[in-house]
């Protein structure tokens, strides 16, 4: 099975916990395309979605959903989305598609998160795929500075700006023992808006697909 198909098994196996009629929370990148495609093909009744970039809203609005902002949906029962990274405590590395710090905003506000991943992501301890950070424009030297202090290798996204108008610096050679302190850590330097780590809030399932049958961490 390639990796394709493992990623629309994950899709479908998240579509179990979504609720009619809710207003659910959409995460960004290629698997979660697929969850986006099955609930277009499935016509899946949801009330309205909340996405957490600009290329999700696009692809969800095509099948039909109506797209709130955050401020007007309020909490929100279930957010959905895949991972760069996740190691069996269910913390994560996103940000390869740039989208982290509305990923991140938008996880805090749902009740649980279920994360869709395929077997390659999951890890013995995250920190081979480099780890995004987003950056105020400005500060973009001086953060660098201070990661390179803890031991990281920051390397700039060239040509990609996010959301916000910012700028993505991808942190190379991380020891992360530690997920949340260096969640903490990395967002307390100036100039950072957020980093990909996600261990403060961590996935509440993580939905792993292999060609046998799906893992439920």
């Amino acid at each position: 099975m390639d990796q394709n198909a493992l990623k629309r098994r994950a899709a479908e196996a998240a579509l179990a916990f979504v609720e009619e009629n809710s207003i659910l929370g959409v995460g960004t990148g290629s698997t979660v395309n697929c969850f986006i495609d099955l609930i277009g093909e499935r016509r899946f009744p949801l009330k309205a979605a909340v996405s957490s970039s600009k290329a999700t809203e696009a692809r969800l609005r095509a099948i039909g959903v109506e797209v709130l902002d955050l401020n007007d949906a309020g909490p929100i029962p279930l957010y959905v989305d895949g991972a760069d990274e996740t190691d069996a405590k269910r913390h994560l590395i996103k940000g390869g598609g740039a989208a982290l710090t509305r990923e991140k905003i938008v996880a805090q506000a749902a009740a649980k998160f279920v994360c869709i991943v395929d077997q390659s992501k999951l890890v013995p301890q995250l920190g081979k795929f480099p780890l995004p950070v987003e950056v105020i424009p400005m500060a973009r030297s001086l953060v660098a500075r201070e990661i390179v202090k803890l031991g990281g290798d920051p390397v700039y996204r060239e040509g990609v700006v996010t959301d916000n108008g910012n700028v993505i610096l991808d942190v190379w050679h991380l020891d992360i023992v530690n997920p949340a302190a260096l969640e903490q850590t990395l967002n307390n330097i100036p100039g950072v808006v957020c980093n990909g780590l996600f261990a403060l809030r961590p996935a509440d399932v993580v939905l792993i697909a292999r060609p046998e049958q799906i893992e439920q961490i």
